[in-house]
């Protein structure tokens, strides 16, 4: 398995505290089955750290790297971002503020929960112009999804990717967004599922709960395993 969305990096978000955390996390997904991870802390959230890309990220990410290969845990550290859709976004990325997914053409991004959807659409049309394939992570977690799974449609035909959390089929985000992942899956618009994992106690990036409940129904390899390989290695899906 590979999952492109994990906030592993210490202390740079709401998701590992510290190198220990890191570490934990790295083992948990290892266990599970997971053979690459792509760190995407969060990147460009108003009011927050914006956590650009600069040399401070790059040595974190190299840092964890070295770490988890120092512990010999069998997970390979890719770089990446989940970015937050504003207005100014193309320009961040001219600016080389902005990384992909492994340096690909796909980029991880994701939307305030209330967002207008006519923002949605016009931020998947500007990312395309810049010849980016977004990956919009955790559809079924957004209002203007849930409300209108046609617009779900709609978006998903511009091009952009849908990337599902693991924890939103297992009920962790609420019966609305577990509803809607299983509408959104059931209909065919879902590419890829990654943790979103946090932390190594609740929001973990074990995937096998998921990968298990979802075996019997739906092809788990290639929405756990090939689709997140193909985008890490900037291969169309």
């Amino acid at each position: 398995m590979v999952d492109i969305h994990c906030h592993i990096l210490p202390g740079i978000d709401d998701g590992a505290a510290d190198l220990y955390d890191s570490l934990n996390m790295a083992s948990l997904a290892a266990k599970s089955g997971v053979k690459a991870i792509v760190a995407t802390p969060h990147c460009n959230v108003p009011e927050s750290p914006p956590n650009y890309f600069d040399e401070h990220f790059r040595n974190l990410l190299l840092k964890t790297r070295k770490a988890i290969e120092k512990e010999g845990i069998p997970v390979k550290l890719l770089g990446g971002m989940e970015v937050f859709a504003t207005y100014d976004l193309p320009d961040l990325i001219k600016d080389g503020k902005i990384l992909t997914l492994n340096q690909s053409r796909y980029m991880l991004i994701e939307f305030g929960f209330y967002e207008e959807p006519e923002f949605a659409e016009i931020m998947v049309r500007r990312l395309k112009e810049l010849k980016i394939i977004p990956v919009i992570a955790h559809p079924e977690r957004y209002e203007f999804i849930k409300d209108d799974i046609e617009f779900a449609k709609q978006l998903k035909a511009t091009g952009c990717i849908f990337q599902a959390n693991k924890g939103s089929f297992l009920g962790r985000y609420g019966s609305s967004t577990e509803k809607c992942a299983f509408e959104l899956i059931n209909q065919g618009l879902i590419d890829v599922i990654a943790s979103d994992a946090h932390n190594p106690d609740i929001r973990t990036p074990h995937m096998t709960s998921a990968y298990k409940k979802l075996s019997d129904k739906y092809d788990v390899h290639k929405l756990f395993s090939t689709n997140p390989r193909l985008i890490c290695t900037n291969q169309p899906l």
